[in-house]
């Protein structure tokens, strides 16, 4: 289902469709529309099926044309603080003008309705189509069991991202014909179990030909495991101790079956290595679901996050923006977490995850040439002490010119100062996307991965943690889903770890609009670790519960833990960030943990002095509380304040 195939007249159907609009009045167009359709139209088997392109198209892939999923599930983590660029600087600090209003930092700054009024709309084309598939007088496989599926998947979906975060939610499951003014919030549990309905109806339903671009049996059984998991999880203490060992070996199960169709891809980078839509990192076996964008110049929007995790390289001494730079927004950097949490010698995924060097694109004067290094970020360990200052530390000389590097940065120096205290960062590197139209273009064409059975693997590790807790397995019993992709993580006997690619690779063949580029095939690797050149392989593989990598060791330190149960939760949520930083999973995995508020008060420093409790939930937006009724009235400021999320 690659682009959706025309979305945006779907989209425009079923707003119409949403709000029970009809034709247009006479008096303000005399002119007839024949483009259009009725309603009728969704009362046949093409009409159904076009429901399901739009639908898919508003559920995945909208979402990634603006910065709703760097604010949802994103910013205010361990993982990422602000960037260089403030626009949605309060989503990541909870600063007093977080609330039910999200006070505005400029245009670009993401509203607290916006996720919701999505999720919402979504719902609403999503019943559409579970009730036009159930209605329709069919016997066609593709109608009754896919289309039909899809609609229970696609609701599903949203709901659990709902539930994630907002807690109690209302709850609709049917079309509107008039305007519905009165809505309740339906309890967690109530959502849970709406939502595991639903995505067993799509189990049922789906069949598994044409993963990543199509919802398949493996895609709803990967979404069923992650809200049975959500079920299980602290955030839901209160209430689900009747569910929690069966919801945890369901798990395990659906996770099993998932994996067994979907192997690793054979080296981390695979996943990354973007060169063209529709190229081969797009269509890898581990991919269980995918929402789909491509490079035609006939749709607008497209996938737009490979503007926000860039640093600001072209404001730098020799450099100038160019298309195999990015184009930089800057929104978000990385924290000391993610710096720290990797073994850097012998885990390849931070160095195949972050830009670490760029080349001199803007030469001037006689010293420096178009193509020597400009840019290299070291990423080194505190007790390294060859490094006096944090940023364009004492004349570093790159060996392959013999020629100081205009503008380096260094994790840990003697003043301390940090990447941190700097709008420079090494760049996340798994949306960056060099095939677009010119240097400005922010239209993006690269597919977002939303399931891949890395995270599978790692979801079945939680469920034997959480079992081993409940006296149900035991907490070794994690490991070897675990090592599972942690040994894929380990760099191979031979490997060259100073090799480097990411999307932006895409566009290396030479200048563009005259510009040369500025993406170089290497990273810091050695001048980071400051170690000879290593081709031999070490195992990453854990072998006791009881002796921890030193990384996973440290956080526990930090924050404090003592329990094997706390242990391992923490290691598993680290090795989350090991393998699945910056894919829009974060802040809904440390809400439900409910680990959010001790890990960014460690390792957030916007975050860490405003962060409290209440804030493991979103706030219900103002402009849905303000438009609902009760008893056929609006709401008084009484009525407002119970439906809101504590805190807020």
């Amino acid at each position: 289902m690659k682009n959706y195939r025309n979305p945006y007249i779907n989209l425009m159907l079923l707003v119409v469709l949403a709000f029970g609009s009809s034709s247009c009045n006479k008096d303000f167009l005399d002119e007839e529309l024949t483009t259009a359709y009725s309603k009728d139209y969704y009362k046949t088997e093409a009409g159904i099926q076009a429901l399901a392109v739009g639908t898919y198209y508003q559920v995945f892939a909208a979402e990634f044309a603006s910065e709703v999923p760097l604010t949802a599930t994103e910013s205010g983590t361990d993982e990422f603080h602000a960037g260089g660029d403030p626009s949605n600087w309060i989503w990541n600090s909870y600063s007093s003008g977080f609330k039910a209003f999200v006070t505005a930092s400029n245009a670009n700054t993401v509203a607290a309705n916006t996720n919701w009024d999505n999720l919402y709309i979504g719902i609403g084309n999503a019943n559409q189509l579970i009730e036009s598939a159930t209605n329709i007088a069919s016997s066609n496989d593709a109608i009754k069991k896919t289309a039909l599926g899809e609609g229970y998947f696609l609701r599903a979906f949203n709901y659990l991202k709902l539930v994630s975060q907002y807690g109690a939610v209302p709850i609709k499951l049917t079309t509107s014909s008039t305007v519905e003014l009165e809505f309740t919030r339906a309890a967690p549990q109530q959502v849970l179990e709406q939502i595991i309905t639903d995505f067993t109806q799509a189990y049922n339903l789906l069949g598994n030909a044409g993963a990543p671009a199509k919802i398949t049996k493996d895609a709803a059984a990967h979404y069923l495991a992650k809200a049975y998991l959500t079920r299980a999880s602290e955030i839901n203490d209160g209430w689900n101790s009747a569910t929690k060992v069966t919801d945890l070996q369901q798990v395990v199960t659906l996770s099993d079956e998932v994996i067994s169709h979907h192997p690793l891809a054979a080296n981390y980078v695979d996943l990354w290595n973007y060169t063209v839509a529709d190229g081969a990192n797009e269509k890898l076996p581990e991919l269980i679901l995918s929402a789909q964008f491509n490079a035609s110049t006939l749709t607008t929007g497209g996938n737009q996050q490979h503007l926000h995790f860039l640093s600001t390289y072209d404001q730098l001494p020799q450099m100038k923006r160019n298309l195999a730079g990015g184009r930089p927004f800057s929104r978000l950097a990385p924290t000391y977490f993610v710096y720290d949490v990797f073994d850097h010698v012998n885990d390849s995924r931070f160095w195949k995850s972050f830009q670490t060097k760029s080349i001199i694109n803007n030469k001037s004067g006689n010293y420096y040439a178009n193509g020597d290094l400009g840019i290299m970020y070291i990423v080194n360990y505190a007790a390294d002490t060859r490094f006096a200052k944090t940023k364009n530390t004492d004349a570093i000389i790159y060996s392959k010119t013999g020629k100081t590097i205009p503008s380096v940065y260094v994790a840990y120096a003697a003043d301390h100062v940090g990447l941190m205290a700097d709008v420079r960062f090494p760049s996340l590197n798994k949306h960056l996307d060099g095939n677009r139209i010119d240097v400005s273009n922010t239209k993006g064409s690269r597919d977002m991965v939303l399931a891949r059975s890395a995270e599978t693997y790692l979801m079945a590790a939680e469920a034997k943690i959480r079992l081993a807790q409940l006296g149900s397995a035991t907490f070794a019993d994690a490991l070897s889903y675990i090592n599972a992709v942690r040994t894929r993580a380990a760099y191979k006997a031979g490997e060259n770890r100073a090799a480097y690619t990411d999307g932006l690779a895409a566009w290396t063949v030479g200048g563009q609009a005259g510009i040369p580029i500025s993406f170089i095939p290497e990273n810091s690797y050695y001048e980071s670790n400051n170690i000879p050149v290593a081709t031999t392989a070490t195992s990453l593989a854990i072998t006791s519960t009881g002796t921890l990598p030193a990384e996973d060791e440290a956080v526990i330190s930090k924050l404090g833990y003592g329990s094997e149960y706390d242990r391992m939760l923490c290691l598993v949520l680290n090795e989350r960030t090991r393998e699945l930083c910056g894919e829009f999973h974060r802040w809904e995995d440390l809400s439900r943990t409910k680990t959010l508020v001790a890990r960014a008060k460690a390792y957030n420093i916007e975050a860490a002095p405003n962060i409290q409790d209440y804030h493991n939930l979103r706030p219900i937006p103002q402009t849905f509380l303000d438009g609902v009724y009760a008893n056929g009235k609006p709401l008084t400021a009484a009525e407002k304040d119970a439906m809101q999320n504590p805190g807020y």
